[in-house]
């Protein structure tokens, strides 16, 4: 592990950061600072707003002068690179791009942003691989393994009208999936809470609870096969993992998922088709343009690898 000061440093806010948390912008900026890290130096008035201590929920103005204490960033040395085969796989991963917004079908495995070991998710590396693009920041978030769309705002502007499209449900995601097992006609809608604990080990974990979030998602049997069911899905909320658990409350876990499947069902047919990916892809997207107020309906093929798979299938 290495370590780094950086500097007093002095920011003016503009409107690409207007309306924003003090504690979500500097987390945002500081993404190797632990939260506890940035909390404490807010409380202990360690930040200043125009010579000010202010409180973490502070929500930042056009004009601010934000001061930023020397903070110390701690990074893995073997994680800190930046693998070109990636970069270049995000490049041909673009499906739509204007100066408001950049959208991605993005690949199982890659995470949306650093954290826990990795320096780099897709809003890094397209920092790095658009550096005159002053704003870029994540719409919403998308597993590590599963793939499809992913939504970035390159205007503060566009971020805050599509977080709002978020809140009032305006806009409709769709996910395929492959799950084990023959899915019942009649399961068409769970509607299950959902609450994220953490285990012993401090390993996250979302489950079925009647304390957890209000949830709901939409399942459609787009095709059967002799032992697994290709789904189409619309999540009614976005709830963390919420997919995964709700096929798995169910009785038919997503195929190769390796925190709310079956290692035993997967074992069964890992070795003939040789995959090792979570079936699971956010496929279609639908909105209204932060701009011009256009109806857009963005859609994401399906990889290689799983392409594959279901033609192996029939």
């Amino acid at each position: 592990m290495k370590h780094t000061i950086l500097p007093i440093s002095i920011i003016y806010i503009n409107k690409d950061m207007l309306n924003q948390r003090i504690d979500n912008f500097l987390h945002s900026k500081f993404k190797n600072v632990p939260k506890s890290m940035i909390y404490r130096i807010i409380r202990t008035g360690k930040i200043r707003v125009n010579k000010k201590r202010i409180k973490p929920h502070y929500k930042l103005k056009i004009g601010d002068m934000l001061k930023i204490p020397p903070i110390k960033i701690s990074y893995n040395v073997k994680n800190n690179f930046f693998p070109l085969n990636h970069a270049k796989n995000l490049l041909n991963s673009i499906l739509y791009e204007d100066n408001h917004l950049l959208i991605i079908n993005k690949p199982s495995g890659i995470a949306v942003h650093g954290g826990s070991g990795l320096s780099f998710g897709v809003i890094e590396y397209f920092r790095k691989l658009r550096p005159l693009d002053k704003f870029l920041e994540l719409v919403h978030r998308i597993d590590r393994e599963t793939s499809g769309i992913l939504i970035l705002a390159k205007k503060r502007t566009s971020l805050a009208s599509l977080h709002e499209q978020l809140r009032e449900k305006k806009i409709k995601k769709e996910y395929i999936a492959l799950v084990h097992g023959l899915w019942p006609l009649h399961i068409q809608k769970i509607s299950e809470p959902l609450l994220k604990v953490r285990l012993k080990n401090q390993k996250k974990i979302v489950l079925i609870d009647p304390k957890g979030k209000p949830s709901e998602t939409c399942f459609q049997i787009k095709k059967k096969f002799s032992s697994s069911t290709l789904l189409s899905i619309i999540p009614k909320t976005g709830r963390t993992h919420q997919i995964r658990v709700h096929a798995l409350y169910a009785g038919h876990p997503i195929l190769f998922d390796k925190r709310y499947g079956r290692s035993n069902l997967d074992a069964n047919i890992k070795n003939e088709k040789n995959i090792n990916r979570l079936l699971l892809h956010s496929s279609g997207v639908h909105f209204i343009h932060p701009k011009n107020g256009n109806k857009i309906y963005i859609q994401a093929p399906l990889d290689i690898d799983f392409k594959n798979y279901l033609n192996n299938m029939i």
